[in-house]
């Protein structure tokens, strides 16, 4: 895996791979170079198809709307990873390019599991950090959005440790804008004033010293649901938004109502982590409950990505078990919350340019 302090170099890094090419080029044909590299762009088949990122570039938040560079209220929608340290199979290259190709995803959720008995970020540091390197440079490369998740519900415990990982995932990756922060996975019923807030006002200080525009997305009190009483005491700063998490099965019109009290105080909100079934993982999919908090994320322009990348007995699970770890997935092996999800990402996926092909250009003598 490459030095988590480097700086992204994805795209250098693809010139640099285009070169020994062009060289050849050069020295076998004769007229001028930019003949053989028209040439090259104008190959019957060739196509450049924009990428999420490269329409909404850098994301900032503007009232309580997520926007993009021109302004305009945008909604991304995708999937979350599992805990990394428990399903890490799926954290490659392949799998993020799959369900951005085939289930049109704009978002990827890299949730690094920090606190396990014997495994974990506390316990061993260098191993998850590639794990998230690996999902954040193939969401660069790929053009996608990526949201680097504390995932942990005990954070304010472990403090330090969270400074010091944001303060490096900052330095390398502040610039580009395909990065997003969550600081905090589910807090539980633990006090927002003195013991949320705190936390993530040490741990955003600690990401505005290298990523001063990036948007940062703060867990609030009783697994990420009490959004209203984060938004009457807001964590003061720029580009901060608040997690909304619920199950579909569990958290219904009362959630919601939350949500839009939080909303109607000016807070913006990402939905970070949501799922089809009960709050356990387990239990039927509903889709009538999900597609009516499907709607309501819609009129509000609230991203979401869905929980998980996983091939678990869990109903919640997007995966039958022994799915590829490399994506390639056809039905039979996606699970009816991963359909369900799919088809929605699918539906709603953003218009994307495709550039006209540039025309033959004649040669010059």
């Amino acid at each position: 895996m490459p030095n988590l302090t480097a700086a992204p170099s994805a795209f250098l890094a693809g010139s640099r791979a285009l070169a020994p090419s062009a060289n050849a080029l050069r020295k076998k044909l004769s007229g001028p170079w930019w003949f053989v590299v028209l040439a090259f762009f104008a190959t019957p088949g060739f196509a450049q198809t924009q990428t999420v990122v490269q329409k909404y570039g850098r994301l900032r938040v503007e009232g309580n709307r997520i926007v993009d560079q021109s302004g305009a209220a945008v909604q991304l929608r995708g999937m979350s990873l599992y805990w990394s340290q428990w399903m890490p199979k799926y954290w490659n290259a392949d799998t993020v390019r799959w369900l951005r190709d085939d289930w049109k995803i704009t978002v990827i959720r890299a949730a690094m599991g920090v606190n396990g008995t014997t495994d974990g970020y506390l316990v061993d540091p260098a191993a998850e950090k590639k794990r998230v390197a690996a999902v954040v440079d193939a969401a660069i490369e790929l053009g996608i959005y990526v949201i680097i998740d504390w995932h942990d519900h005990t954070a304010s415990e472990h403090e330090a440790e969270a400074r010091a990982f944001f303060a490096g995932m900052a330095e390398r990756y502040g610039n580009a804008p395909n990065v997003l922060f969550e600081t905090w996975n589910e807090p539980l019923r633990v006090s927002w004033g003195g013991v949320i807030k705190p936390y993530h006002q040490a741990v955003v200080s600690a990401i505005r010293q290298h990523a001063p525009d990036s948007i940062i997305i703060c867990g609030t009190r009783n697994w990420s649901q009490e959004v209203a009483e984060a938004a009457a005491d807001p964590i003061p700063g720029t580009n901060i938004v608040y997690a909304l998490h619920f199950y579909a099965n569990t958290h219904k019109q009362s959630l919601r109502g939350k949500a839009q009290a939080a909303l109607d105080q000016g807070a913006a909100l990402f939905a970070s982590e949501y799922g089809t079934t009960d709050a356990s993982g387990k239990g039927t999919v509903n889709a009538a409950e999900t597609r009516t908090w499907w709607d309501f994320l819609d009129r509000n322009k609230i991203s979401h990505a869905n929980w998980s990348v996983a091939d678990l007995a869990e109903s919640s699970a997007a995966l039958v078990a022994g799915a590829s770890a490399r994506g390639g997935w056809p039905l039979a092996e996606i699970k009816e919350s991963g359909q369900l999800v799919r088809s929605e990402c699918i539906a709603k996926a953003p218009d994307l340019v495709v550039a006209a092909r540039p025309p033959s250009p004649t040669r010059v003598p």
